[in-house]
């Protein structure tokens, strides 16, 4: 989950590496580090840092040297602590092959006994100071930079994304990618790669998205691109249509804050663009949220929404299944989702966590649509996934906030979110978005398969609006509370316990998680009706219990039945409550109370209040809430 900028060209490299640096912090910021040839003596220049976020500025202002040639990375530790011997770049015997990687190497110990063998010595703890070690043997013995890659590869196995720099090869950058994403890019002389467009895409023309198992030699004014055999490609550069733009707080005081608030727009944004996807030329812009006219509906209309998704309308008409497949934050839209798929489209929905997708024996469906959800596109674990069902030739569609992401560029076609840059790790928007995408492609299935109408489909994208509306309206309502009263209070609890039924147990599971990743507070999330098959044991008065309520009136009185376990046992009740739910709200230690939406958006309805609470109970343990400790935005390594 690392970060990799580099450069050669005939300007300086060290400013544009490390702005480079800032933007991917979001991948993981344990450690930094820069390396450069000195173009006085040809000799690499070197500085590294551990610790925390302001990493990359301490490099702009230590690191003494700069050059026409250098690279730089952003850590998220893997393999050994995160200190500075283990940060990158990483360096042969005699420093005088330098590499920096973003991945895992699988048979690192295997190679690692073998260098030893040969008389190798080593510096750090990490899988990545192999490759350094190796290719500096495979350069010797091949004589070439193309030589040295395509033995190289065949002696790595895991994912990786390397660059490489050789003080033999003064003027060249290496590039190699298996299974983590590198871009590379050309402005007049300069050429650039990274694991990220926005590293450089203010300053670069055109841009290569390098296909998987290739690798590049890159010089100034010269990108050649080949196969892990050694073949010949032909880099696909493409002109940058999207240009970094540096995000600020807007006068919060932390990104999630500020993320917190932008929900209502980025869901407006998000179905106003869904509408979209079938106008013959409709393109998407602001005004647009206020003046958008539907579409005249015809065939053409849902024939291009369908193309989009990469599928046709007779699949659509045929579905038998549907299967969710995400990591995290977004393995908890998927399970919110399973109900809006199986509740109104009426076709049997399927959630799995990526990362044990690809480990369970799979039977392929030709009538079934895999659907993708990852707010980066780049999460390793549901990319591999990706992979293995695109192997069977099956419908796959990718869900997800970046346009340009490998996700996007792998699956059969696309829904893309409309959250925004989200710039905190810990998921706000992106959660909501994720939802509010669902919810109406679920409807628009089953506004294909005639399940519903359209005045029914008009009337969900109606109570999304409202749903985002009563979002923010809630936080206003407790805003003083909670800043005030509540915050300061629970912040002193050093545990909790969190409850859902139906719809809004996956809704409990992101709570949880959201306490857990920035305020470093141990929670569990149970099903509300699991209560008194164990984890009743833990109830205490030390111990508050979040309860989620739900707008089912039969599953309402089941909740009650749960609040009055936790009571009977002297247990602490938080409880978030719909209006009119007298007999749960009497029940309340803290009460927060939403209006009521449909029973389906009851989650939506509620996340921008969690996300609030938790994010001042976070503010007064002055955490750093924007970057907790080892997390890292996106999730590049299984």
């Amino acid at each position: 989950m690392c970060g990799i900028v580099g450069y050669v060209g005939d300007g300086i490299c060290k400013q544009f590496i490390l702005d480079g640096l800032a933007r991917l912090e979001y991948r993981g910021y344990d450690s930094a580090g820069i390396v450069c040839i000195d173009p006085k003596h040809n000799h690499f220049v070197f500085q590294k840092e551990a610790g925390g976020v302001s990493l990359v500025k301490k490099l702009g202002e230590t690191a003494r040297f700069d050059g026409h040639i250098g690279m730089g990375h952003t850590r998220w530790a893997t393999h050994g602590i995160v200190d500075q011997k283990n940060a990158h770049p990483h360096f042969n015997c005699d420093n005088t092959v330098a590499v920096v990687h973003n991945g895992v190497i699988e048979n690192y110990e295997a190679l690692r006994k073998e260098l030893l063998e040969k008389n190798h010595h080593f510096y750090s703890a990490t899988d990545t100071e192999v490759i350094a070690h190796i290719a500096s043997d495979l350069y010797d013995s091949t004589g070439s930079l193309d030589g040295m890659c395509t033995a190289l590869v065949k002696k790595l196995h895991g994912a990786y994304a390397l660059v490489l720099m050789l003080e033999k090869e003064p003027t060249n950058l290496v590039a190699l990618r298996h299974r983590s994403p590198l871009v590379l890019a050309q402005h007049d002389s300069s050429v650039y790669v990274a694991s990220d467009l926005s590293a450089f895409s203010d300053k670069a023309s055109s841009a290569c998205f390098m296909p998987d198992d290739s690798f590049a030699i890159l010089s100034k004014n010269s990108v050649k691109l080949f196969d892990f055999e050694g073949k010949p490609l032909i880099p696909m550069f493409e002109p940058i249509d999207k240009k970094y733009i540096e995000i600020d707080k807007g006068g919060f005081e932390h990104y999630m804050l500020k993320e917190i608030y932008e929900q209502k727009r980025a869901i407006t944004r998000t179905i106003y663009f869904c509408r979209l996807i079938g106008s013959k030329n409709g393109q998407y812009t602001d005004s647009l949220v206020d003046s958008f006219k539907h579409s005249e509906v015809n065939d053409e209309y849902s024939d291009q929404i369908w193309r989009h998704l990469g599928l046709s309308k007779d699949q659509v008409k045929r579905l038998k299944n549907v299967v969710l497949l995400a990591a995290g934050t977004s393995w908890h839209a998927a399970r919110i989702a399973q109900f809006f798929f199986e509740m109104v489209a009426k076709i049997p929905c399927q959630v799995s966590l990526a990362s044990e997708f690809r480990y369970m024996p799979f039977f392929p469906k030709d009538d079934t649509a895999y659907i993708f959800i990852s707010q980066s596109g780049e999460t390793a674990d549901t990319l591999e996934a990706l992979r293995l069902v695109n192997s069977f030739e099956l419908p796959t569609v990718a869900i997800t906030n970046v346009a340009s992401s490998t996700m996007v560029r792998e699956a059969g076609g696309f829904l893309p979110m409309q959250a925004g840059p989200e710039i905190s790790v810990a998921s706000t928007k992106a959660f909501s978005t994720q939802m509010a995408t669902l919810y109406w492609l679920a409807h628009r299935i089953a506004l294909e398969r005639n399940t519903i109408s359209w005045n029914d489909m008009h009337e969900a994208e109606e109570d999304l609006f409202v749903a985002a509306e009563i979002l923010e309206t809630v936080i206003e309502n407790y805003k003083i509370k909670i800043i005030n009263e509540l915050a300061p209070k629970y912040a002193q609890y050093e545990r909790f316990i969190f409850l859902g039924r139906h719809i809004n147990y996956p809704f409990a599971l992101e709570a949880s998680l959201k306490l857990k990743e920035i305020s470093y507070i141990f929670s569990q999330c149970y099903p509300a009706g699991e209560l008194k098959h164990g984890p009743i044991a833990l109830i205490d008065d030390k111990t508050p219990v979040v309860l989620f309520s739900i707008l089912d009136d039969v599953l309402y009185w089941k909740i009650i039945a749960n609040a009055q376990e936790v009571k009977a046992r002297k247990g602490h009740l938080i409880i978030f409550a719909f209006e009119g739910q007298h007999e749960l709200i009497d029940l309340a230690d803290t009460l927060f109370i939403i209006p009521r939406v449909k029973p389906l958006l009851a989650p939506m309805a509620m996340t921008g209040l969690m996300q609030f609470f938790v994010y001042h109970i976070t503010r007064v343990l002055d955490r750093p809430i924007d970057r907790p400790r080892n997390l890292a935005k996106s999730v590049t390594v299984e």
